[in-house]
């Protein structure tokens, strides 16, 4: 058992590493929409509850300029060459 926990943390330091085969903006882009269909499920769960769920409007948009800045870059890298 420790010797997987130690291959998985040998595994997380190899995310930071410059040889790494992980597209680090997919998995920004990928988190900031995570925390947004987070955001829209309790606001419709906080709906349903009659209760209003108040999210100041720049956060939100922040994380939506994240998405698609990270998510577009990275498509964008896929498709044009170096």
């Amino acid at each position: 058992m420790f010797n997987n926990i130690k291959k998985q943390i040998m595994a997380f330091k190899d995310i930071f590493k410059d040889d790494n085969t992980i597209n680090e903006k997919n998995v920004i882009g990928f988190l900031s929409f995570a925390i947004m269909v987070i955001f829209a499920t309790a606001d419709i769960v906080t709906g349903f509850l009659g209760k209003d769920l108040v999210v100041q409007e720049f956060i939100y948009n922040s994380f939506v300029i994240i998405t698609l800045g990270s998510l577009g870059i990275a498509g964008l890298e896929k498709f044009a060459k170096k």
